[in-house]
């Protein structure tokens, strides 16, 4: 009896050389972010998303997150360059004259380290913005910082059992190797991403031990607000085994330097960029495809 030929198909095919997440930061930030989200989830490669809890289009977000349940949404902690979920009365530590989080990453990276106040603060903060995630009745696929302050080492206990805790599957632990340094643009952040890859590397004990999951690459601080179609073919060649992370800006709009962007939408929809994964024989995947720790 001649075998079906689905079946036959399915006993001979490969399993995936590695997955791939690929994840837009800064969903909620604006309407034209959560667009480019959309869009990208919808006809290109995008898996995941990362919600800001206090951004401007918070509401619009959640509602095209529930409307979209093949989309992972997870949290976008921001202790930098954001609103503050509290009033800003309690965290006058971490807020400038304008109510706002304090605009630049280094400063409050300083700041968490040397003020006790600020440290507490941060920590009432960073429940309330868990806080506000589980409101939203969605799903926790992961948890990640703008900036990456999530990585602080007065931060990183708190984040991840909190995020344990509100059920999360994945954390965020940006580690992109040694090589990709050298394609850093600009040049200062290859600074950043020796400092924070060495940080995330870390923690992943902390994470372990917490049932977090994570990739064992995380690609876009080299090239954050430049992780256009031309960068990412030639860097899905490099990409081997197990899980690798690519977080990119998406927007229909332009924004900062080093933020949301129409060249990273146009690279989620590149079909070229599809082609080059499905021939390295990656496949595409959130967090909780990934094994537990």
């Amino acid at each position: 009896m001649r075998a079906d030929p689905a079946a036959r198909a399915q006993a001979t095919a490969r399993p995936p050389l590695g997955h791939v997440l690929v994840t837009a930061d800064d969903l909620g930030a604006s309407t034209e972010v959560n667009a480019a989200v959309a869009r990208a989830h919808r006809d290109g490669v995008l898996t995941g998303a990362s919600l800001l809890v206090a951004g401007d289009a918070l509401d619009e977000a959640v509602a095209l997150a529930r409307a979209t349940p093949g989309l992972a949404v997870g949290l976008h902690l921001a202790l930098a360059d954001a609103r503050p979920v509290l009033p800003s009365r309690e965290v006058p530590h971490l807020v400038g004259a304008d109510g706002r989080l304090l605009q630049d990453p280094a400063r409050v990276f300083l700041r968490l380290a040397s003020s006790a106040a600020a440290r507490r603060e941060a920590a009432r903060e960073i429940a309330a913005q868990v806080d506000r995630f589980v409101a939203t009745g969605l799903p926790l696929s992961h948890v990640d910082g703008h900036h990456h302050l999530h990585l602080h080492p007065a931060v990183f206990p708190v984040v991840a059992e909190r995020a344990a805790r509100a059920g999360a599957r994945g954390i965020r632990l940006p580690w992109e190797g040694l090589a990709a340094l050298p394609e850093a643009r600009p040049r200062r952040a290859a600074i950043d991403a020796a400092v924070l890859g060495a940080l995330a590397r870390g923690w992943r004990g902390a994470a372990r031990r917490l049932g977090l999951r994570f990739a064992d690459r995380v690609h876009g601080i080299v090239r954050s607000g430049a992780m256009d179609a031309a960068y990412l073919l030639a860097l899905v060649p490099r990409l081997g085994g197990g899980a690798t992370e690519l977080f990119l800006h998406p927007s229909t709009a332009p924004g900062d330097a080093r933020g949301p962007n129409p060249r990273d939408l146009a690279a989620l929809l590149d079909p070229a960029v599809r082609a080059a994964l499905e021939a390295r024989g990656l496949a595409l995947a959130t967090y909780a495809a990934l094994e537990r720790p």
